[in-house]
Formats: C-alpha cells, structure tokens, sequence
C-alpha cells in the first residue's frame, strides 16, 4: 500500500477531522481512498460516515469494510464482548491489491491501543508498512504525551511523516515537539466553527502541504 496512516496521541485528539483533510488535500492526484478497519462504539460513532461528510467524498473514496464493533471501548475489549476476534491478517486482506490508489488509514485510539490478546495498533501499522502521522493536542500535556507516541513508532522502526497539532495555535509546544521529537509539525489546525466541509476543504488547501508524504 502506499498512502498515510493517521495515529493520535489520545482517543478524540482529532484523527477523524485530519483524514478529512488529507482527503481533500490529496484529491486530485490519483487514486485516493479513505479506510477506518477497525471502529467501535459504531452504534454512536461513525468515522466513515464523518469522513465521507468532512472530506466531501465520493463513494469510489470510501472503503467501508472493517471490523465494527458496539461500545465505545478498546478494540481488544469491544472484541471480545462481542464474542470476536480481530485477526489483523484477514483485515489486511481485505483490501488485496491496493494498486495506484493513495490510501488514508485512521487508527482507532492510540498507537499503543490493543486489537487482540497478543496484538496492538502498533503491529497494525507494521502490516500495512505506512508512513504514520500523528495527531496531538496544541494544549497542555501534548509534548510528554507526542514524545513518548514518536519514541514508540521509532522504536519499532516505523516511519514517521510527521505531527499535526489541533487547537489554539501553541508556538513553544512546536517548537518543543519539533526539537525533541526531531519531527516536522506539518500543519497546525485551529478548532473550525462551524465544522463543515466547505472550511476544512479551505483550511487545507492554504496550510497543509502534501510535500510532508512523499
């Protein structure tokens, strides 16, 4: 495959909106999908769907297959509430052979969050073999918390293709993050009001740059 997988530093940093962005970003230059494998709490949360909203996506942008769990809890716990097992080969498999298309895969929680008895989302990522961005707060907390996100990627010997930080703009907590995580801060996104297409559509066309991917 060849793409981005968006990871978070916490769950709700806001994964779901920075795949909206990278889908309108990117739109254009090929073949773009966007693919959530694995959500839970599907009976309220729907990232597919909020993508598909934000990105302003076309059905052809979509890949809604996946494991959909109830309950808003830990892939490993909704799994097995649900008398499930999430097997991160068979999940792979489903996509078979990506060809062209630009793929857009968002994580579920963190970079740490267990899938299975044995297995986390960093073995996840490892099977897809995809650059990873992460996502963090501009807030306080945000620097332990995406230090200690690059440490583990950089550890398992993942690519990291940068940060993208949400919230009020925080110039040291870059600067900080760009220093000792020895990573660029690709883009710094402001909490849109109103939270819509049109906006995020505009917002990513002035301050994201694409360069971060290749």
């Amino acid at each position: 495959m060849k793409g981005l997988f968006v990871t978070g530093t916490d769950t709700g940093v806001g994964k779901t909106v920075a795949a909206a962005a990278l889908m309108h970003r990117l739109r254009g230059a090929g073949p773009l999908r966007y693919w959530k494998p694995i959500q839970t709490g599907i009976e309220s949360d729907d990232d597919t769907a909020t993508v598909r909203r934000l990105g302003s996506c076309s059905a052809e942008e979509i890949f809604d297959e996946g494991v959909r769990l109830p309950k808003p809890v830990s892939p490993h716990l909704a799994a097995q509430w649900a008398r499930r097992r999430i097997d991160l080969a068979e999940l792979r498999g489903l996509v078979g052979d990506a060809g062209d298309t630009t793929w857009i895969v968002e994580g579920a929680g963190g970079f740490l969050v267990p899938v299975n008895e044995t297995q986390t989302m960093a073995d996840w990522i490892a099977c897809l073999a995809l650059p990873v961005l992460v996502v963090a707060r501009s807030g306080l907390g945000t620097i332990n918390h995406t230090l200690l996100t690059l440490e583990a990627l950089r550890a398992r010997s993942l690519r990291v293709a940068g940060v993208m930080m949400i919230g009020e703009s925080n110039a040291d907590n870059r600067a900080a993050i760009e220093k000792y995580g020895r990573v660029p801060v690709v883009a710094e996104m402001p909490l849109l009001r109103p939270l819509d297409a049109a906006p995020l559509a505009a917002w990513s066309q002035r301050h994201l740059d694409a360069e971060f991917l290749r």
